[in-house]
């Protein structure tokens, strides 16, 4: 026994002997990954002798290992009120606590301390620059707070269990999101009826699944593809993989793995699409990053296969960790998770915008106290920009995690977009129709939505970012294609453009109006801006070699009629040259003008005239 005291005396700064006994009773149990053994033996310890800072410090190192930082915080507290000198190693510990238990100025204070103290550990050195910018930028910002007034998306989404991973359409209509009931995730999705969100329901057999789990999912703005995260799945390629399905009407397909290179041994999680459905953002621990998960990106080719990912770069990742990616349907702000860039301690919501050099900016803090010195990940921003979602368990909901809204604060809105909406049919029969919607902008000629409308219920939804001009075109083998033409200025966000979508199957005598082919005032010269427009149809033409068409000329009856006459002769023989130009066989064309003898509207108004002066085809032969 009394060899047990020296020894204790030399050992411990406690000597009374159950205290030690229980002390080292949870040395063991640590050994044994028996965590609440040991903490109850360090509380009976403390309780022997609450002058004992080994049992403090023991007790302190546990709770943090468990993320139990205000339980951490105290018990380092009571060991450096003992001694401030004892364990030096330990004060990093104790500041990293305070921090991430949103004291940061006693967190500024110790870090400083700790790395003036001259026994800063090496490897902690740059950490603790990080922590000190962070205490300096944290108590900088919550004394300038944002505007943040989260609401509960309500008793139809939310539950007693956990909800979260909030995706949207673009038109705001339908939810899709995560509830994970007893430790079990699977998807489950709202409709919006009057303003106000349904009764959720189990989304799909086909995608949710009794033995794994379904999560961190994102939908394509137009709500045809959901792209998700499976673990552990026997097709996966490592723990965790990404893959898509397609929306049937009000059903689901079974979901693909997208196989190699998206997917690879390491973990694939989070997807979040562009809203042209071209580039898929998403998170990886693969080789080649800065950290130990980063944000990647890789896009779809033409013939349907993903380039190999490309990281980000350091604009966006950091030697810690990105996650929960999201690009806003503006294609131009992205919204992430990092605790690597300056914040509040842990996983904070960052913005980044990509400027006219392709470059993303740094990234910049949503502030306090959207951001917490909790973690804050999973925002998702709806089309008009003005509202965020998310997920907390912070605010007193139905239970657990609870998706919320929130209108964002100004400064750190996306640029808005507006979407055009609609439904193809046949036009004989109105039987609904799967057809390629390609939305190009007239400006760049650049391809920006490119997907198919639902092969049950003939809809479509596409995105559009304001202030430009664009060319919608619908196509299906054997139909016409249709072609549209419009502008968004006179569209406020979240008001869109609804179209109905009549397809002619070919036959002679149909006729399409290319309302995106264009010419200056009495010139007929063809405008750069007609050359999307003028590729659909020579496409048409060579997937249809056997059809014959006639290009007709129209014009307004402003002016003599022989002008316009000669106007429109001319203006069609244009689009006859620009095809025969392009490897199409003069013999299948013909071209005319017809001048202001075939009008389809009163020649009375501004918008009449501007849909007399029009070019035409019409089907002339079909041969064999």
């Amino acid at each position: 026994m009394t060899c047990l005291c020296g020894y204790a005396q030399k050992k411990y700064t406690s000597s009374d002997r159950s205290a030690i006994k229980n002390y080292e009773i949870a040395s063991a149990q640590i050994d044994l990954n028996n965590f609440n053994e040991a903490i109850n033996a360090l509380n009976i310890a403390i309780k022997e002798d609450d002058k004992f800072i080994e049992a403090y410090l023991l007790l302190a190192d546990i709770h943090r290992s468990l993320g139990d930082y205000l339980k951490a915080k105290e018990a380092y507290k009571k060991a450096f009120t003992i001694s401030s000198t004892f364990a030096p190693e330990r004060l990093f510990y104790y500041a990293e606590s305070e921090l991430n238990t949103g004291e940061y100025e006693a967190a500024l204070l110790h870090f400083t301390s700790y790395k003036n103290s001259g026994k800063a550990q090496f490897d902690k050195i740059s950490i603790v620059d990080k922590y000190i910018n962070d205490c300096i930028f944290s108590i900088g910002a919550i004394k300038n707070p944002v505007a943040f007034k989260p609401e509960n998306l309500g008793q139809s989404i939310n539950t007693n269990d956990e909800e979260y991973f909030a995706a949207l359409t673009s038109d705001e209509s339908t939810l899709i999101f995560t509830r994970q009931i007893k430790g079990k995730e699977d998807f489950y999705r709202s409709l919006k009826v009057n303003n106000e969100w349904t009764s959720s329901n189990y989304l799909s057999p086909n995608i949710n699944t009794p033995e794994f789990n379904e999560g961190a999912q994102c939908l394509s703005p137009d709500g045809q593809f959901l792209f998700f995260t499976g673990c552990t799945r026997p097709d996966g390629y490592g723990k965790c993989d990404i893959y898509v399905s397609q929306k049937e009407g009000n059903g689901w397909s079974t979901p693909v793995n997208l196989g190699f290179p998206i997917n690879t041994k390491g973990w694939e999680s989070q997807p979040s699409l562009s809203a042209d459905g071209r580039t898929l953002y998403f998170v990886s621990d693969r080789k080649g990053g800065f950290g130990s998960y980063d944000i990647w990106k890789s896009t779809i080719s033409d013939d349907g296969k993903w380039t190999m990912p490309e990281n980000l770069g350091s604009n966006i990742n950091t030697p810690y960790s990105e996650q929960y990616p999201f690009i806003h349907p503006d294609g131009r702000t992205f919204y992430f998770s990092s605790t690597g860039w300056t914040g509040f301690g842990r996983k904070d919501l960052f913005i980044s915008r990509l400027d006219t050099s392709n470059v993303w900016s740094k990234p910049q803090n949503l502030g306090y106290p959207i951001n917490t010195y909790g973690d804050e990940s999973g925002l998702t921003i709806n089309s008009s920009g003005t509202k965020a979602f998310f997920s907390s368990n912070n605010f007193n909901g139905f239970g657990g995690f609870d998706i919320y809204s929130f209108d964002l604060p100004q400064n750190i809105r996306p640029s808005a977009v507006n979407y055009v909406k609609g439904i193809v049919f046949d036009d004989h029969d109105n039987k609904k129709l799967g057809a390629l919607i390609d939305i190009i902008d007239l400006k760049t000629g650049n391809s920006i939505y490119t997907s198919y409308s639902d092969a049950i219920d003939g809809t479509f939804l596409g995105t559009l970012p304001k202030g430009n001009e664009y060319s919608l075109n619908v196509s299906k083998n054997g139909y016409l294609f249709y072609s549209e033409n419009f502008s968004l200025e006179k569209y406020k966000p979240g008001k869109p453009i609804v179209l109905e979508v009549p397809l002619q199957k070919i036959a002679v005598g149909k006729k399409v109006v290319l309302k995106n082919i264009f010419f200056d005032s009495n010139k007929f010269d063809l405008k750069p801006t007609s050359k999307a427009e003028l590729q659909k149809l020579i496409d048409f033409l060579g997937e249809n070699p056997t059809v014959s068409i006639e290009i007709d000329g129209h014009t307004d009856d402003i002016g003599d009629d022989q002008s316009n006459l000669t106007l429109s002769q001319n203006r069609s023989k244009a689009v006859f040259q620009y095809l025969i130009e392009h490897d199409i066989n003069s013999a299948r064309i013909k071209y005319k003008g017809y001048g202001e003898t075939m009008p389809v509207a009163d020649n009375k108004t501004s918008s009449g005239r501007a849909n007399n002066r029009r070019t035409e085809f019409v089907i002339i032969g079909i041969g064999k």
